[in-house]
């Protein structure tokens, strides 16, 4: 993409340094501009690319100071979607600095207990999700909690899809099919009776992350997903998981009839 691009245009300096095939590569730039070409200034035993740059403040009048708070938030969102991976990141621009790791094993299995980590939980169990069809990996989370909002973000490739999409209008899809089915099933409805989305969702948190070849964003902010074939994708895989879930834990399975009645 152009990030590197952008951010290399809008630095008063920008130096890449790579470590790769035994050897130490770097370039550096100042607003944009090439400084000399890419050259090998040693050995090295590691794999690895390091980007470092300085904001223009020609550019950027207003201010040129990062919030950490805001760095910190999405180092660690990226640890979530990404388990097993460790991330880090330092602030040392005081006397003290300010370092943060993030590991998760547990994955969006982790941040879904964290998002509900101080709210009072319907059941504890996380119902999870993780399938691959047609090279698209879907990855899905939730669990409920005795609050009235909903809190369901979506991902694609690690981008937060703040305005949804297609991964998030299929999974919707899935949850009030599947509710809808059980409670009629189990006689919690009449046959003439259903629930409607927003009864499936009062108290729920969900993560879904979609890592899609190709993806196409609406929008260049890249805010909302439109490929039409993941919402198909999306519906099947969180439905075959939120059905087996109801169905292997009767316990949960109340509760969360319960809640949903309850919203109904």
């Amino acid at each position: 993409g152009v990030g590197a691009s952008v951010v290399n245009a809008l630095s008063s300096w920008f130096r890449v340094t790579i470590r790769r095939n035994g050897l130490l590569y770097q370039q550096e730039y100042k607003r944009g501009i090439p400084q000399y070409e890419l050259k090998v200034i040693g050995e090295s035993t590691h794999t690895g690319t390091e980007i470092e740059f300085l904001a223009d403040p020609e550019v950027f009048t207003e201010t040129t100071t990062y919030d950490f708070e805001t760095l910190r938030n999405r180092i660690q969102e990226l640890a979530f979607l990404n388990r097993h991976i460790k991330i880090s990141i330092e602030d040392q621009r005081g006397e003290t600095p300010v370092r943060f790791d993030y590991q998760y094993e547990g994955g969006i299995e982790e941040y879904v207990k964290f998002l509900n980590g101080n709210k009072g939980i319907v059941h504890p169990e996380i119902v999870y999700a993780q399938k691959e069809v047609d090279n698209i990996t879907v990855e899905m989370s939730l669990q409920y909690n005795d609050s009235y909002s909903t809190n369901i973000f979506s991902f694609t490739n690690n981008i937060h899809t703040h305005e949804g999409g297609m991964h998030e209008d299929g999974f919707k899809l899935a949850l009030t099919r599947v509710i809808g089915n059980y409670a009629k099933d189990n006689n919690i409805l009449k046959k003439d009776e259903s629930f409607i989305g927003e009864d499936t969702r009062e108290g729920l948190t969900a993560i879904i992350s979609v890592k899609h070849p190709n993806p196409q964003f609406e929008g260049q902010t890249k805010t909302k997903l439109g490929n039409p074939e993941v919402r198909q994708i999306v519906s099947q895989i969180a439905g075959e998981a939120l059905e087996r879930f109801l169905l292997e834990n009767p316990t949960a399975a109340k509760s969360i009839m319960d809640k949903v009645l309850m919203a109904s």
